[in-house]
């Protein structure tokens, strides 16, 4: 069987190696070690050191060479916008009181699962909320080295 040992960040690889590509939910990419299916139908086994957020256009370097290029499933989504900066930090502090995964968008929109409590929640907070499919990409989380290579250094730095 298959294995990948290692994510390759999107745009660190190039194209010409893929040899097959995986579609999966934001929950079916953070992963250490399972059994997939690629989008052909041939399985591989994931066998990383650390469990990694794979991201949209990463790819799974294999052990005998070549990549499967990882896709990010379209799923059931909300987009919510907001007025302002204000009403943007109220909305993200309700979101992350309540530990739901988020996905932010820029110009004052956020990406969260379509759950309709949630989505009964935010309309009350007086939001536009527009359900669709799309893929969903949350931030992924402070602890998760893959994530945070794609952030910001830190304003402050501990002495």
């Amino acid at each position: 069987m298959r294995r990948a040992l290692a994510v390759l960040p999107a745009g660190s690889w190039p194209l010409a190696q893929v040899v097959g590509s995986v579609t999966l939910p934001a929950a079916g990419r953070h992963r250490r070690r399972i059994r997939l299916t690629d989008d052909e139908g041939a399985e591989f086994l994931l066998d990383l050191p650390n469990a990694v957020q794979m991201r949209d256009g990463d790819g799974l370097a294999l052990e005998a060479g070549g990549v499967i290029r990882v896709t990010a499933a379209l799923e059931e989504v909300a987009d919510v916008v907001c007025s302002d900066p204000q009403a943007l930090a109220r909305l993200a502090w309700h979101i992350g009181n309540r530990h739901v995964p988020v996905q932010l968008m820029g110009e004052g929109r956020l990406r969260v699962p379509a759950d309709h409590v949630l989505l009964t929640m935010l309309e009350g907070l007086g939001v536009t909320v527009r359900c669709l499919r799309a893929p969903f990409q949350p931030e992924a989380g402070a602890y998760d080295p893959h994530g945070l290579a794609e952030s910001p250094p830190p304003l402050v730095r501990r002495a």
